[in-house]
């Protein structure tokens, strides 16, 4: 194992070694443990010192309102935020009166690890208090998988010289004290001691607190209780107030003893239940745990992550940075949507509050692809919120003069929440990203009772929004004017390609649907008028495309647009949006991120490959990739069109977005689109994965830096392997029945038995460039080499 940006490079687990007070924001997101209900952020168990404190129940949020300079009709008038819940996490620990705290004293030991086989955050930290008292700290740290509502943390002590006295306070704690990086008033507001209590009590081991939300109205419950092993007797201590349950353990320990303590949490929260439903609950849980116990959950947690990995897993030999990011991209989606349960999988998922803690357009098209083809049923229920949702879509659609449902560009509860139009409501494409990602989850499922109870309605509505949101031209043409796609460096834009396509995929699909299920239709009131008229604008749909430059516009009139001035842009000036103005981004011909190539991508079989290379080239030189969305897409179609060195950067850069902290600003959570484009690069890039009309198909290559690759799917509940070799593919059945698949255009039969097929040579040409300064960084065989030699201990002073 090595180090790199801190990190030490192991393929199963994230660890770092000594303590770093500066990188705690950014290490307590990457060591964040979440089930996709509950989240923790990677704190350290006595509190301080810490970077940002979070605890964080899904769709638990608070409400204020929307600042405008000057309102207009359809403007949302409340923002919705992730609130910062009662905090359990917390375990301080005094050695004869002295506090443990690793700004004090001296750490001789201390690292972290993420271990993504046991879904545990685990800890070592030796410690010398200022007059000289060593102990062993060691902790682990879960959010249980199998038991939605439980999170546990396992605390030893150990006197290292000599009998000491500790004393253990183990807290629930409300209203933590929070600086937010907000410079919005209300939002600073609504964070501020965001919970009012109902009800506490303490007994014993065991207390419980209720809270709710000053304005949204939400009430949550938080409970814990413990399991004390000391080798001799202890003098315990419980209390409770409003926003403070504390029990206080005090034990005398001799050197070679230890004091051990399993503290047991419980979450729930409701915007209906009352205060004694939600207490019974969470008490219910714990109990739950209880007899489970300690070794019971981690039994429980290896055995979930076992299964997920035998269908997820992507192998990558080659490159041993790569590797690990790709399982911690892939542990954290996981983590994000695992048991959300008809909630929304966060742009962040609940590692921070970054984004409000909002749902985007991210979780359908980046998101739940990984989920559909590795643990379906996560997929299937982040779907169900969307649909829980769909009254809401209905009334905003209703309010802008449109039929069928808008669905907003960001949220927590379904209402939108973007104070921004141009980037906000106007990315209408947002409505068939959903579509499209029920298409595919019906595809890759085969899931008849999903369609008809959630599917064809999702499909319906959002069919009518293009509808009535599109007109036919005097020349017959359907055109969709007015909208914003994924770039969000041309606003409001007419005719944009991606949403143009992914519409016209919509209303097809929705037309298919109801002739599945004609009652499910009826139930809706969709008629073969209706029908025909869906079909109709999907044929007529307008796609625009220049002869003389021979590439598509990623919006029409783009290409008429003057040119962005990249040689003479400082390096320091990106990203953009924040040293320009949006008007003169909006008139320019540059691109914040993957738009049209995006559209290359998910609609590829409405391009030729000549069209996809001509395309990928002209857009490489404009897109400034000031989204952590855009590498994950620009190295899927690098890969397709040739470019295999530039999609392996690309790939890198995705998986390593927050590993490296690229864009600065881990500290608020992770990226989960960016996460998902680690594995977007790898096995729809490197894979060639194409899910086109419900048929898998294959392109496998790798670049020259890589030796293999090997990724396992799920596709109608059979679990298959493809492992790609530098000219050849291996495709095999791990569980279920044979398969038929794509291979480069060739339809095979996987089955059992392993079976080889050749991979065609591609001469790609000449990469293309991209602007000055806003190429990927390489990644050479040097860089690459590094993160295979011996690891050196890191200390505090290395660093």
């Amino acid at each position: 194992m090595t180090e790199t940006h801190g990190y030490e490079c192991s393929p199963w687990a994230l660890r770092w070694r000594g303590m770093d007070v500066d990188a705690l924001q950014r290490t307590e997101s990457a060591f964040a443990v979440s089930n996709g209900h509950i989240g923790l952020r990677g704190t350290l168990e006595e509190a301080e010192p810490r970077g940002l404190p979070g605890t964080y129940l899904n769709g638990f949020y608070e409400q204020h309102e929307l600042p405008y300079a000057e309102a207009g009709y359809g403007y949302p008038e409340e923002g919705q935020t992730v609130v910062n819940v009662t905090d359990g996490k917390i375990i301080r620990l005094l050695v004869e009166d002295e506090p443990l705290d690793m700004r004090y004293g001296a750490a001789t030991a201390h690292d972290r690890v993420l271990d993504f086989r046991t879904g545990t955050l685990c800890r070592t930290t030796e410690w010398s208090s200022p007059t000289g008292r060593r102990v062993r700290v060691r902790t682990e740290r879960l959010v249980s998988f199998t038991q939605r509502a439980i999170a546990a943390i396992r605390y030893e002590v150990e006197p290292l010289d000599e009998d000491l006295q500790l004393v253990v306070q183990s807290d629930l704690l409300a209203n933590e004290p929070i600086e937010s990086d907000t410079s919005d008033p209300r939002v600073a507001a609504a964070l501020n001691s965001p919970l009012v209590g109902e009800f506490h009590r303490a007994s014993e081991y065991n207390a419980v607190l209720v809270h709710r939300t000053r304005r949204s109205g939400l009430r949550m419950a938080a409970a814990m209780d413990h399991k004390i092993e000391v080798d001799d007797g202890i003098r315990a201590r419980i209390h409770s107030e409003e926003d403070l349950a504390r029990l206080t353990v005090a034990v005398d320990v001799p050197k070679g003893g230890r004091l051990r303590i399993t503290k047991f949490l419980a979450y729930g929260w409701s915007a209906q239940r009352s205060v004694p439903a939600l207490r019974s609950q969470v008490e219910a849980a714990l109990a739950g745990a209880r007899q489970t116990g300690w070794k019971g959950l981690l039994t429980e947690q290896r055995e979930f992550l076992d299964d997920y990995w035998r269908t997820s897993d992507v192998e990558i030999e080659g490159d041993p940075e790569l590797q690990q990011a790709v399982r911690f991209a892939l542990f954290h989606i996981l983590q994000a949507g695992a048991r959300g349960e008809s909630r929304a999988i966060a742009g962040k998922g609940l590692t921070g509050p970054g984004y409000d803690g909002h749902a985007f357009w991210d979780t359908e098209s980046f998101v739940l692809p990984v989920l559909t083809y590795t643990i379906p049923d996560a997929a299937r229920d982040a779907l169900r919120w969307r649909h829980s949702t769909m009254d809401k879509a209905r009334e905003r659609a209703h309010q802008l003069g449109l039929r069928g449902a808008a669905f907003p560009w960001r949220s927590i509860n379904g209402a939108e929440c973007s104070a921004y139009w141009p980037a906000g409501t106007a990315a209408f494409h947002v409505s068939a990203d959903i579509a499209d990602a029920v298409l595919r989850y019906l595809n890759a499922t085969g899931d008849e009772e999903f369609e008809r109870d959630y599917g064809t309605e999702l499909l319906v509505e959002t069919a009518r929004l293009w509808a009535s949101l599109g007109h036919h031209d005097r020349h017959g043409t359907f055109r969709i004017d007015g909208v914003t796609g994924p770039d969000e460096y041309s606003a409001v834009a007419d005719n944009n390609v991606y949403t143009n396509l992914m519409a016209r995929r919509n209303l097809m699909a929705a037309a298919e649907s109801c002739e599945r299920h004609p009652d499910i239709a009826a139930r809706f009131g969709v008629d073969t008028v209706e029908l025909d008229s869906w079909r109709a604008a999907a044929a007529a749909m307008f796609l625009p495309y220049d002869e003389e430059l021979g590439v598509h516009p990623q919006s029409e009139g783009f290409l008429d647009h003057d040119e962005w001035d990249y040689q003479g842009t400082d390096s320091a000036h990106y990203p953009l949006l924040l040293h320009y103005p949006y008007f003169d981004l909006y008139r320019k011909q540059v691109v914040k991120q993957a738009d049209l190539v995006l559209a290359l991508h998910l609609c590829g079989d409405s391009f030729s490959q000549e069209e996809k290379a001509r395309n990928f080239a002209y857009y490489e030189a404009r897109t400034v990739r000031d989204s952590s969305l855009s590498a994950g897409t620009q190295a899927v179609i690098a890969a397709e069109v040739g470019h295999l060195e530039l999609a392996y950067d690309y790939l890198a850069e995705a998986a390593l977005t927050d590993l490296h902290d690229v864009h600065n600003n881990v500290r608020n959570g992770l990226h989960m689109a960016s996460l998902a484009g680690a594995w977007q690069g790898a096995v729809a890039g490197f894979g060639g994965l194409r899910d086109h009309g419900g048929t898998l198909a294959f392109a496998p290559r790798l670049p020259p830096q890589l030796e293999r690759i090997t990724f396992r799917l799920m596709f109608r509940g059979t679990r298959f392997q493809v492992e790609i070799d530098p000219d050849q593919a291996t495709y095999h059945v791990v569980s279920g029945a044979p398969l038929e698949v794509l291979h480069h255009g060739e339809r095979i039969t996987v089955t059992a038995e392993p079976q080889r097929y050749a991979i065609p040579k591609i001469d790609a040409g000449e990469p293309p460039k991209q602007p000055p300064g806003r190429a990927p960084m390489r990644r050479d065989s040097e860089a690459v080499r590094q993160y295979a030699e011996p690891a050196n201990p890191i200390t505090e002073e290395g660093r």
